[in-house]
């Protein structure tokens, strides 16, 4: 059974001890066969994000420091030196199949606060779309203990909600959950899928297992809670063999955890319940009726802006009797939303500039109020 032939969209996070061995060098073999499993993948037509760990690992090699405890200025350090060379491997490696990579380094605060959140799934969606790979880490050189995510599975798990991928791989030492730690339980059985991640299933992970590793399984759950409450699911697969994301078109063991909802229910909740209306766009008998069909809330269509909001703020959509229809994520600020009210797009074009989104809420981002609940629409 090939574990990812339902996906389209994928997250692979690999892991420090996968690419980097006790040395401190490089496994350009292993990395050359994870390339070439990757190309295989996209020559299928799926989007392809990788979340590396491996700079600090490397940086040590490179800087001569310790394999054990460094200070946090010497991680910095180490990790400033460890991105050149992570970003060079990874583009050397998938160059060899034509494949180009864009390198994004990721603080907490871009996919916490919403402004740095959308340039960030904008800039990842733009790659994708010219055909590239972004290579995703931590940004280790400015990051502090207080201010970090301090792994990458829940990075990998944040970043896949984000670009709102299918599946999240997390290529690990191990080949999946067991009710045990395996190394300490030779009774620990294997646990080949995860429906709904409750309290018991979180008791079954352990601690971290590699050499270099930070997180080990508790993070994995962890981050499984985040992608599979977003809809989005996760596998935890075997890496240290050659060629591991091929091994998993081959029906090599894993598990899988289930999305708890689809992605559409869980924006859907997300856009509704959790975040605050910070303006409210009043629209025509005319836009109001198309918001009904699954269309794009265009600015031609607004007669009023109120509030102060920037670009992926909350806004209310209201009918001509003022009354609550619809509730999205605004296309625009409200300074430009006010300018662009009643506007053709391209009048809105010579107003702003070609680089501005022409909807000022798009259907993706947009839910209507009173659909049903097990609705996939969300515009």
């Amino acid at each position: 059974m090939n574990a990812l032939a339902p996906y389209k969209r994928l997250t692979i996070k690999i892991g420090s001890a996968l690419l980097v061995d006790k040395a401190g060098g490089l496994r350009a073999a292993w990395l050359a066969d994870l390339a070439a499993d990757i190309a295989a993948l996209k020559a299928e037509k799926r989007d392809v994000v990788i979340v590396s760990s491996g700079a600090i690992a490397l940086g040590r090699g490179l800087l001569g420091l310790s394999a054990v405890a460094l200070t946090l200025e010497q991680s910095q350090a180490a990790a400033s030196a460890g991105q050149i060379a992570l970003s060079q491997a990874w583009a050397e490696a998938l160059g060899r199949h034509g494949i180009v990579t864009g390198q994004i380094l990721i603080t907490p605060n871009i996919t916490e606060e919403r402004r740095y959140y959308l340039n960030a799934r904008t800039t990842i969606a733009t790659l994708l779309g010219l055909g590239a790979i972004p290579i995703i880490n931590e940004n280790d050189s400015v990051a502090t203990a207080e201010i970090r995510y301090g792994d990458n599975d829940r990075l990998s798990a944040r970043v896949a909600t984000m670009i709102e991928a299918d599946c999240l791989v997390l290529l690990s030492d191990v080949d999946g959950l067991y009710t045990a730690p395996p190394a300490k339980d030779p009774d620990a059985e294997h646990l080949p899928e995860i429906k709904v991640i409750t309290p018991s299933i979180e008791a079954m992970a352990g601690g971290a297992a590699s050499h270099l590793s930070r997180g080990g399984m508790t993070t994995k759950v962890e981050a499984g809670k985040i992608a599979t409450q977003a809809g989005t699911a996760m596998i935890i697969a075997k890496g240290t063999e050659n060629h591991p994301l091929k091994a998993l078109t081959e029906g090599a063991r894993h598990t899988l955890f289930h999305a708890a909802q689809s992605r559409a229910q869980a924006r859907k909740r997300w856009i509704m319940g959790t975040l605050a209306v910070s303006g409210t766009l009043t629209v025509d008998a005319g836009a109001a009726r198309a918001l009904l069909t699954g269309k794009s809330l265009l600015p031609i269509g607004v007669t009023k802006v109120t509030g102060a909001f920037e670009r992926g703020d909350t806004v209310a959509v209201l009918n001509p009797d003022g009354m609550e229809i619809a509730r999205g994520l605004a296309g625009f600020d409200s300074d430009d939303a006010r300018l662009v009210i009643g506007k053709r797009s391209d009048a809105v074009i010579e107003l702003l500039g070609s680089g501005n989104r022409g909807a000022m809420v798009h259907r993706d981002n947009l839910v209507l109020v009173g659909a049903k609940e097990d609705s996939n629409e969300l515009g």
